[in-house]
């Protein structure tokens, strides 16, 4: 124990039931912190169902702001559940609920693939997406290439431009 204070480092009990028992001097906050940061890392990423409710009258601008995130969940490798609430006479209209998660089906085709086509649950209409490998690699590659193309230095530096205008 005086050496451990010595070092400035703990003493730690490795095999109390060892003749005799083991001990180990060294740090032991930072032995938790690499046991837990291994242990985080065995883990990985389990698909969680991540859900994103709309009305049957939303507009164009809100659902595409909407499917930005349900995009962003795909590519993060998890299910994605939209749902669409019908609120108090709306439910007559199930036809423009049906039509809505069509839409959705439309713009999340290339990177998701319905796993429960839509259906009705009370008064929530829903349906179950999961990402699609395929899509999602070919969305990757072409998002990295268009961000290649806008780093990619344009013919007229931005210094000439300047030059140009102040003449």
């Amino acid at each position: 124990m005086e050496l451990a204070r010595e070092v400035g480092m703990d003493l730690v009990e490795v095999a109390p039931n060892a003749n005799p028992p083991v001990c180990r001097i060294m740090d032991y906050g930072r032995y938790k912190y690499e046991q837990k940061k291994k242990a985080g890392k065995s883990k990985g990423h389990s698909a969680s169902l991540k859900e994103i409710k709309m009305r049957p009258r939303t507009d164009q601008h809100d659902l595409e702001f909407k499917l930005k995130n349900a995009r962003k969940f795909l590519m993060d490798g998890d299910k994605v559940k939209i749902t669409v609430m019908f609120r108090g006479r709306e439910i007559v209209h199930r036809q423009l609920g049906h039509e809505q998660l069509r839409v959705v089906q439309d713009m999340l085709g290339n990177i998701a693939s319905v796993e429960n086509p839509p259906r009705m649950e009370g008064r929530f209409l829903s349906m179950i997406m999961v990402p699609n490998r395929e899509g999602i690699a070919e969305a990757r590659r072409a998002e990295e290439a268009s961000e290649a193309e806008a780093e990619s230095p344009t013919a007229e530096g931005p210094d000439q431009g300047d030059a140009e205008a102040a003449s």
